[in-house]
């Protein structure tokens, strides 16, 4: 079988059917083209989904707030900064609170310095699992500061 030399077209004659080129019977085959092919829609962005860089934010200590807070996919997005501004004001109120604690009860209260630990520990948690799950936990004063900023 020829193909069309100008379209790649399968020709059947002495003309081809879809550009109407006249086919030499002489000439070698030519292979078909491929067809062009045309952009499909972008790929999304590779990163994180936003329920689990929202829930990444209540890992302890300031870190991954912060750089959820730098990184720019994740900087723009209004839920993802809410908690990462909540995450960093819940973890200088614990670090105030701790400190303030541990000046007025230096050596007296250690089993108090451990279950504040764990009060932190199962509030982390908690924040982190109802996150993960979609859920906005808005802690009294301070999520009221982190809507604010958000």
């Amino acid at each position: 079988m020829a193909f069309c030399s100008n379209c790649g077209a399968p020709v059947e004659g002495r003309y081809c059917p879809k550009c109407g080129k006249a086919v030499e019977s002489n000439a070698p085959p030519v292979e078909p083209t491929a067809a062009p092919v045309e952009p499909g829609p972008p790929l999304s962005a590779p990163g994180l989904r936003e329920n689990m860089a929202a829930a990444l934010c209540y890992v302890p200590f300031f870190v991954a707030p912060i750089i959820f807070l730098v990184l720019e996919p994740y900087s723009r997005d209004k839920v993802i900064r809410f908690h990462a501004f909540q995450s960093i004001f819940l973890n200088v109120a614990m670090v105030v609170l701790w400190t303030v604690l541990r000046m007025i009860l230096p050596l007296v209260a250690w089993r108090l310095f451990g279950l504040l630990d764990l009060a932190f520990l199962i509030l982390w948690i908690y924040l982190f699992l109802q996150t993960y799950q979609g859920k906005k936990v808005l802690l009294p004063v301070i999520g009221e500061l982190a809507a604010k900023q958000a």
